[in-house]
């Protein structure tokens, strides 16, 4: 195994264990809000913490729910409940899946074009054996992982 494939294999290992210890929906209040009100914290008190007016706390709810809200203030408000921030970017499978659907994108654009221009001569494939070639290309561009892999085609 290549130097270059066993680093992308420990990228794919840590982004696909943080995606199955992460909860990807929020709550439908927001994080500052469910968590402010799970520890019986109010406007006030928050507020207090940070040295900011009640309407700034109501602001920053409005804006994590609006999804306009910072990272940094984020991090701020958590900090001052006693909790931390997590911030993630994870697959919505695995990262391994992802790349085999993107190879197959690829693959199917590559023998459809192929396909085509063989229709033209009378040759086109069978779409069982179309198949077969797509799924095979697939997997030996998800293997090879060249540069264009997501590239727009």
């Amino acid at each position: 195994m290549s130097v270059k494939k066993a680093v992308a294999k420990q990228y794919a290992r840590l982004v696909d264990k943080a995606a199955g210890q992460l909860w990807s929906d929020s709550p439908p209040e927001g994080w500052i809000t469910t968590m402010r009100k799970a520890l019986g914290m109010s406007v006030q008190q928050l507020a207090g913490r940070l040295a900011v007016s009640r309407g700034a706390i109501y602001q920053a709810e409005q804006n994590e729910r609006l999804k306009t809200i910072s990272i940094g203030q984020l991090e701020k408000l958590a900090e001052a409940m006693g909790g931390r921030f997590v911030y993630g970017i994870v697959p919505k499978g695995s990262v391994e899946e992802m790349i085999m659907d993107q190879a197959r994108t690829k693959a199917r654009s590559m023998i459809y074009r192929t396909n085509a221009h063989m229709a033209l001569e009378k040759q086109a494939l069978q779409l069982d054996i179309l198949n077969d070639e797509i799924e095979s290309l697939a997997r030996e561009i998800a293997e090879k992982r060249p540069s264009d892999l997501w590239a727009a085609d």
